[in-house]
């Protein structure tokens, strides 16, 4: 199978994902600077959001860039990973509305936790589709920073009920590290092209 129908499906999903979040966002009720202070939680909660479907977008990208053959497995596994990229902006909209309360910010860290686990399925399905000797399955190593999130994560989600205000650092934090350009396939796709 080739991945071009994949890839734009994938997407199109994120797009609207985003689309809806936005959707979402509120108006503020006044003209001045103060009309914004009661949006403020909600827009802080979008940004992060953004941020992390970007993120999920621009990494998708450079795997699927990477990869040369998809089969049935991969399919579903990508459908399991939009599954949960889909719940990000349910949990957007609670986490901003309440102010990063104790449950709301503990589900938003569930649905990155499992989106995180999602996206680690989907890659070892496309190695195991297309072998340990490939291009991704170099890039990819022992995936340090994808298993690193995934315990900030799981740390995250019981201090949200300590300290809602830690969880969401962690996820800042989290999101912050993943901005750093991870270059490992591109270097791999440039080094095989030389």
């Amino acid at each position: 199978m080739t991945k071009g129908r994949l890839e734009a499906f994938s997407d199109g999903v994120i797009a609207i994902i985003i689309t809806i979040m936005v959707l979402e966002l509120k108006v503020p009720e006044g003209a001045d600077l103060h009309a914004l202070r009661p949006i403020l939680p909600f827009f802080l909660s979008y940004v992060l959001s953004f941020v992390f479907l970007g993120i999920y977008w621009n990494n998708h990208h450079h795997m699927l860039h990477a990869t040369t053959r998809i089969n049935g497995r991969v399919l579903w596994a990508n459908l399991h990973l939009l599954f949960w990229l889909s719940l990000v902006p349910a949990a957007t909209a609670w986490l901003g509305e309440t102010g990063s309360a104790p449950m709301p910010t503990a589900l938003y860290g569930v649905v990155l936790l499992l989106a995180a686990i999602a996206y680690t399925i989907l890659q070892n399905a496309i190695v195991r589709c297309q072998g340990p000797d490939t291009l991704l399955a170099a890039a990819v190593g022992h995936d340090f920073k994808g298993k690193a999130s995934m315990a900030g994560y799981l740390a995250a989600i019981p201090l949200a009920f300590v300290q809602p205000w830690i969880a969401d650092a962690i996820y800042v934090a989290v999101a912050t590290t993943w901005l750093i350009p991870d270059r490992r396939i591109e270097s791999r796709l440039e080094r095989e092209r030389t």
